[in-house]
């Protein structure tokens, strides 16, 4: 009994020590992230005018006047704020290589060297996926998406968009588009190396559809169907995508453990 009670102190003993590694590196891994977008925002500063300038070229396409399209702000220091966001954006791109490689090493843990090096390897193929979210949604999205919005109902309504609301919904589309077309290549690099299985998404289906219908609502604040599935219809390919090339990575994974 007393062996047993001295083994049970162990476990519990090396759980907590496990626990508190696992804070550390938590810890260690979100202060790089930080630094990284820190660093990043501070470039940002330097170019988030011209970054709200070219913004601002899809608002100014549908104005009433597009010779004037100035945007409105209604509190002393919404354009401050409106500057800060753009700049955190430019930051939030110029660090997701390094932000991608701290949160998959963070959770794939005690990865051998040989895996490890492919998830760094992985970084600059999912760094262009992010890229080409942000483009698919500049070019795809949100021309769309405004347009409907502005021409809906006009006989009741008259858009007079804020800086803040505007910019807050492209940026926001615009960045969290990108991240979403990282995860088919994730996914492919977790089942590489024999995380992920295209069984377990395939099942997980209906999970991936309340995911996306979540996202969508948490990406374009909005509740008109249109731009729900206009962000839906693309996560739900993504995810289709990622099922894919799992299958690919599994036999990756299969044909080098051999």
């Amino acid at each position: 009994m007393a062996h047993q009670t001295t083994q049970e102190t162990q476990d519990g003993h090396e759980m907590r020590m496990a626990f508190l590694e696992h804070l550390a590196e938590l810890r260690d891994r979100g202060l790089r992230i930080f630094v990284a977008i820190f660093v990043g925002t501070v470039i940002g500063f330097f170019f988030s005018a011209q970054a709200i300038e070219v913004l601002q070229e899809p608002f100014c396409e549908i104005a009433a006047n597009p010779a004037d399209c100035e945007f409105t702000t209604l509190n002393p220091t919404d354009n401050i704020m409106v500057f800060f966001r753009v700049a955190l954006l430019l930051g939030g791109i110029l660090a997701i290589p390094l932000v991608t490689y701290q949160v998959m090493a963070f959770i794939t843990p005690g990865l051998t060297k040989r895996e490890r090096r492919i998830v760094f390897m992985s970084i600059p193929a999912i760094t262009i996926l992010f890229l080409v979210g942000v483009l698919f949604s500049w070019f795809i999205l949100i021309p769309p998406a405004l347009t409907f919005l502005n021409g809906f109902l006009p006989n009741l309504f008259d858009p007079e968009w804020t800086a803040d609301g505007y910019l807050s919904f492209t940026t926001s589309l615009i960045f969290w588009m990108g991240v979403a077309f990282e995860t088919p290549l994730v996914f492919f690099v977790l089942s590489v190396i024999g995380m992920v299985t295209p069984k377990a998404l395939a099942s997980n289906w209906r999970i991936a559809i309340v995911a996306a219908s979540i996202a969508a609502a948490v990406i374009t604040p909005t509740i008109d169907p249109v731009n729900m599935f206009l962000v839906m219809g693309p996560l739900l390919a993504l995810y289709v995508i990622s099922i894919l090339l799992t299958f690919v990575g599994i036999r990756i994974n299969q044909a080098r453990n051999k």
